[in-house]
């Protein structure tokens, strides 16, 4: 079960900062540790700088930034703090406490996931299209999955 902790931080991450491969997951920080932990601050602070590289943020947007920039420093704040406590519980819980730890945790992601969105929403409304489109890019790394067309 640590290992989907493990996994779920990643996708916060990941999330948090628009889906990038360069998410912060891979500082080497255990999930245990503080989000003060300097090593964790700096992966999201790093992260952080590269998407407003990415993105091409304007001295007209950085108030908008910012606010995107705090609520991903705000929930990995408390994504680590969760974590934290769940870790320092581990070895009391039963496997019904352990999964409803886990779930707890993926409905602050969900939470954290909106508060997010609804801070992103404005920049993204007010980017050029040039930035909408590396927006797009950057919250989609992947290509959609399509469904496969079976010939009968």
């Amino acid at each position: 079960m640590k290992k989907i902790i493990v996994v779920a931080a990643s996708a916060l991450f990941m999330t948090g900062a628009f889906a990038q491969g360069t998410a912060p997951a891979a500082t080497g920080t255990p999930p245990s540790a503080p989000m003060k932990h300097p090593a964790t601050n700096a992966g999201v602070e790093a992260h952080i700088k590269d998407l407003h590289n990415q993105l091409k943020i304007t001295s007209a947007e950085e108030d908008q930034w910012s606010k995107v920039a705090q609520v991903m420093r705000d929930n990995a704040a408390q994504m680590m703090d969760m974590m934290s406590k769940r870790d320092a519980n581990e070895s009391t819980m039963s496997a019904v406490d352990d999964l409803n730890s886990y779930g707890d945790i993926a409905q602050v992601h969900a939470d954290d996931v909106k508060k997010l969105s609804a801070v992103f929403e404005p920049l993204y409304n007010s980017m050029s299209d040039a930035q909408k489109k590396t927006a797009d890019t950057v919250f989609h790394p992947h290509p959609r999955h399509a469904k496969a067309t079976k010939s009968n």
